[in-house]
């Protein structure tokens, strides 16, 4: 298993306080789909620099790192890319930690 970091632009056209419910609902569809979640990180809202429309002028961002296959990775970007919470997803191959010695 290939370790990944999906950054995700979510929603959030007055839908600020169900943030938590979304991030938990990608974090259960990984999981569903075979990945383990390592972590999830909120980061902020952002206006975006190029508007296609009024409706979806900023986003709420987050990143999560997880653990999966590159099926599954396909697999996921197809259904998150069907979602209404999700505005735009990224995966990228993630680096592995790195070890303290």
């Amino acid at each position: 298993m290939k370790r990944y970091e999906g950054l995700f632009i979510l929603n959030t056209a007055g839908k600020e306080e169900g943030l938590k419910e979304t991030l938990d609902k990608i974090s259960a569809e990984i999981a569903a789909a075979g990945g383990r979640v390592e972590t999830v990180q909120k980061m902020e809202s952002r206006h975006f620099a190029r508007v296609r429309d009024k409706k979806h002028s900023a986003g709420f961002y987050a990143n999560v790192i997880f653990s999966g296959s590159p099926a599954m990775v396909a697999q996921l970007h197809h259904k998150f890319a069907m979602s209404e919470e999700v505005f735009r997803v990224l995966f990228t191959q993630a680096p592995e930690p790195a070890v303290a010695e």
